[in-house]
């Protein structure tokens, strides 16, 4: 049953939206135009969208992007209507969106390299738009709002058809959003570009949302050690039970020596889940000769790595990058896991917040409050 407000968004054409108005601004409710979706586009109805610290990096300036702009990237919902030549998908169906949004028609695209998508980056993510070069969403003087990504911290928003995707009966609406976003780079991470294989170690700097979820699917791709490393002794107890087989606490000892004492060398795969230059190092230190570093974790801009070079080629150590994943690929595999009872959604999300409590959710990420991944679920009745 939708709300007044709910019903008011979807009738009259108006989005119930959290807007970033510039920089370390505070979020504010706002009633925005919404575009009917164009060719190969999808309107939704947002159920729920995951809390992630990439929207906080923009709203702190950590990560340019142009303002006023609607943020959240992490989002599942019901289509509500699509546009010419969409075929996946129908009005009312259940869906769960990539927070990269391939194009389809770039040269990394046509080479199966959807997430690098050219036009993603350099129409989505350095202009808030979509692939005509315009946004879905504006004020109500006509005035337009970016989009970061779908711009999911609203009742509703407009999406790429090749970013969505139908959810089966099996996985829930609500929890769902998690798949496209920390799931989706989890996956991408573990599977995609570290090829994570049975028997191998594996350490993870960072057991917040991403890290927590590359433990989950290393260990489900057979991973035999899987070592977490945080300072916070809440966030590895998470890990524990998401099934690393270590916690090392590098606040309380030196964690490459712990990583040795426990594996008798170093790891095959360390994963950097925060994105931060000191982790990126610790990462790296952690390897054993001929292991990979796959960093997950954005950091802000004009962050560099301190790394030492010499150790890198005689130890002949790999320095891998991973954002995201090729959504036509990840995703469908993502909701099978999760469809089969691979993924535990439900133990994923450690906190959970109403529409209206949108910016105390970001308040509290970043006071490192939220131990695993938040949600905040805009339409709980369609869960």
């Amino acid at each position: 049953m939708k709300t007044q407000d709910q019903a008011a968004a979807n009738d009259d054409g108006l989005t119930r939206a959290f807007v970033l108005e510039g920089p370390n601004e505070p979020l504010r409710e706002e009633f925005l135009v919404l575009s009917e979706p164009r060719e190969e586009e999808v309107l939704i109805e947002v159920a729920a969208c995951g809390v992630c610290h990439t929207d906080l990096h923009v709203m702190k300036d950590e990560v340019r992007f142009p303002t006023p702009a609607v943020l959240g990237h992490e989002v599942s919902g019901i289509v509500r209507s699509i546009g010419p030549n969409v075929v996946d998908v129908q009005p009312g169906d259940r869906v769960v969106c990539s927070f990269i949004m391939p194009c389809g028609a770039c040269r990394h695209c046509a080479d199966g390299l959807e997430d690098i998508c050219v036009n993603f980056f350099e129409f989505n993510r350095l202009n808030g738009k979509l692939y005509d070069g315009t946004t879905r969403i504006h004020r109500q003087n006509g005035d337009p709002v970016s989009m970061y990504s779908m711009g999911g911290h609203a009742t509703h928003c407009v999406v790429p058809s090749r970013a969505v995707f139908p959810l089966p009966d099996e996985v829930p609406l609500g929890e769902a959003a998690l798949l496209g976003c920390s799931l989706f780079t989890a996956y991408g991470a573990v599977r995609s570009i570290a090829e994570v294989t049975e028997g191998e170690t594996v350490a993870v700097v960072a057991a917040g949302g991403i890290g927590l979820s590359i433990i989950h699917l290393a260990r489900a791709f057979g991973a035999e050690r899987v070592i977490a490393i945080d300072i916070d002794d809440e966030k590895l107890a998470l890990a524990a039970e998401f099934g690393a087989t270590d916690v090392v606490n590098s606040a309380d000892r030196d964690p490459v020596d712990a990583v040795k004492s426990l594996c008798g060398r170093g790891v095959d795969v360390a994963f950097e889940a925060l994105g931060s230059q000191p982790t990126v190092k610790l990462a790296v230190s952690l390897l054993d000769d001929g292991g990979r570093a796959v960093l997950a974790g954005i950091a802000p801009v004009g962050h560099t790595m301190d790394i030492d070079i010499t150790q890198v080629v005689r130890r002949k150590l790999r320095i891998l990058g991973s954002f995201g994943a090729s959504a036509s690929g990840a995703m469908p595999a993502v909701i099978e896991l999760a469809a089969r009872g691979h993924i535990d959604l439900q133990k994923l999300i450690t906190q959970r917040f109403g529409f209206d409590e949108i910016p105390l959710a970001y308040e509290l990420l970043d006071r490192r409050q939220i131990r695993g991944r938040g949600l905040v679920e805009i339409n709980p009745t369609m869960s």
